[in-house]
């Protein structure tokens, strides 16, 4: 079958490989019919993310059909039409008990990377890296999915698979980091990033009861669907003073949320953009955390601040001392995708989450490698390219 692989920094390339087969009792084979990029990717693209082979399939955000089904899976059958969770999780450890899916003890096939890396081993992911259990991603014909009764999700006659797609990833991310920041109503919320996940953080965090939510990023087009499809305010960081125009939008005090999904490849138009990148193309530090400094910088005292971007390391300058003195919360995570996905395609099914314009760009999967181009260097106004294998 064909399918998109990571062949070298910078390099992907659509290939042939063996179509998968059942390995354990609770898999199911997909035909994927809508697969994602993803700004994480962007990082195993770069080669920031130092655990891919040349060959791995990439993808993790997905839709697929059911062509084949294991003799222990109860929740579905041949031809339904589901949405899988990005993160791989077995449902039974003691994480996934808790709701804490990403963090399952069952799914990393390769703990030692991260366990060294990390101090403990998170769950496994599709098509992301060896780290995360080299799972083979879904930007191909077909696709494996272990444990797919605690993954898998049918989706409702009524929802478009444009409008589920973003179920599997985005939107659950972004849900989970207003959650877990504990937006209540009548909070004021800002979000670093206007890609998929922090337009839908924002979304989130309104439909939460954010009186006033405030996405910050540089790229026109991003803040004018942040407008137009979200209806949050908007801020231009390369134009504004970010931090002078949250506090006016507060009371003077700052958000009661911030909200960081960029990740480790973060922009500023200052000087400390140069340093932060001279450091990471150096590896003295992995990742750039500009928007999470800004982020801690501009939080109200006593407030929150919830980390969505994917880090994969160390950073420099880390407002320590601002966390502790201004009393923050700081929390973070890998989407939690069971725990989102059940409750955001009924959200989607009653109209309340709106994902299609997201997807300004569907490709055949034989054009992954100009999607991914496009994606990566915003080409064409480009938000995500979407394949259609």
């Amino acid at each position: 079958m064909k399918a998109l692989q990571w062949h070298g920094v910078n390099e992907v390339v659509v290939g042939d490989v063996p179509e998968p087969e059942l390995v354990n009792d609770h898999d199911v084979l997909l035909k994927v019919r809508r697969t994602t990029t993803c700004g994480s990717d962007l990082h195993l693209l770069g080669g920031y993310i130092p655990f891919m082979r040349r060959g791995d399939v990439l993808g993790h955000e997905f839709l697929g059909e059911v062509v084949e089904v294991g003799p222990e899976v109860r929740r579905h059958r041949l031809g339904d039409r589901v949405v899988v969770s990005s993160f791989i999780c077995c449902g039974g450890c003691w994480y996934c008990r808790q709701g804490l899916f990403s963090a399952c003890d069952n799914t990393n096939t390769n703990p030692a990377i991260t366990e060294v890396a990390w101090g403990q081993a998170p769950g496994g992911c599709f098509g992301y890296s060896h780290a995360m259990g080299g799972f083979a991603g879904s930007h191909a014909e077909y696709v494996r999915v272990p444990f797919a009764d605690v993954g898998a999700f049918r989706v409702p006659d009524g929802v478009s698979d444009e409008r589920a797609l973003f179920a599997s990833d985005s939107a659950s991310t972004g849900w989970m980091g207003a959650d877990l920041a504990g937006v209540a109503p009548g909070d004021v919320v800002a979000v670093w990033g206007a890609g998929a996940v922090g337009q839908l953080a924002a979304r989130a965090a309104m439909l939460l009861g954010a009186e006033r939510v405030i996405v910050i990023d540089r790229y026109d087009y991003r803040l004018r669907m942040v407008e137009q499809h979200v209806g949050a305010e908007t801020l231009n960081y390369e134009r504004v003073d970010v931090q002078g125009e949250l506090r006016e939008a507060s009371g003077g005090r700052g958000p009661d949320v911030c909200i960081e999904a960029v990740g480790m490849e973060a922009h500023s138009p200052g000087p400390q953009f140069a340093y932060d990148q001279v450091k990471q193309q150096l590896r003295l530090q992995t990742d750039r955390p500009t928007a999470v400094r800004e982020a801690i910088y501009a939080c109200r005292k006593g407030g929150s601040v919830f980390v969505l971007g994917v880090f994969g390391g160390v950073v420099d300058k880390f407002p320590l001392g601002a966390l502790m003195n201004k009393g923050l919360t700081v929390r973070g995570a890998q989407m939690h995708g069971p725990r989102y996905i059940p409750m955001l395609l009924d959200r989607m099914e009653r109209g309340e989450l709106v994902t299609e314009h997201l997807a300004t760009h569907v490709l055949p999967l034989s054009d992954g490698a100009r999607g991914y181009q496009m994606f990566k260097d915003k080409e064409d106004d480009c938000l995500r390219a979407v394949f259609t294998p």
